[in-house]
């Protein structure tokens, strides 16, 4: 990798972040590239902090669990897409659900890609190793979230 990439990750599963920062690690990705969010409260502060005066994340790629406490993937993935720079940031949703609803309302509320979280390590680690590569290396976000 050439330069830093920016990566929220939105999830609530310590187990879960776990094994993605370890995938991320085997591909290049660091740790200090990956700001997490705990749950869909967190993720909005980050990004539209528009309260605290505090300056929002530009991250290249947003990984967004559905079901989290406070605020689900889905109303964070609406209020999101509702703010301007919100609207071309790309939003992969990585859960465990795989209800048709779920899927298609994550498509008709603007996320970019749709991916079920593998129940098994390997196959969990083998995705995110694809998913790293794809969206942080080969993927051209839009130019000003290079800054």
């Amino acid at each position: 990798m050439t330069q830093l990439r920016r990566l929220l990750l939105v999830e609530d599963s310590p187990d879960d972040i776990e094994l993605t920062m370890i995938a991320f690690e085997q591909v290049g990705i660091p740790e200090r590239s990956v700001t997490i969010a705990r749950d869909g409260v967190e993720a909005l502060q980050l990004l539209i902090p528009s309260e605290t005066g505090a300056e929002p994340l530009y991250p290249e790629l947003i990984l967004l669990d559905l079901n989290m406490p406070r605020m689900g993937g889905l109303e964070v993935l609406q209020r999101l897409r509702q703010s301007p720079i919100g609207r071309v940031i790309p939003v992969v949703i990585l859960t465990t659900s795989d209800e048709e609803q779920d899927r298609f309302q994550s498509y008709e509320l603007g996320c970019n890609s749709y991916i079920r979280k593998p129940i098994d390590y390997d196959q969990f680690l083998r995705a995110l190793h694809q998913l790293g590569r794809y969206w942080l290396m080969l993927n051209c976000p839009p130019p000003f979230l290079l800054r």
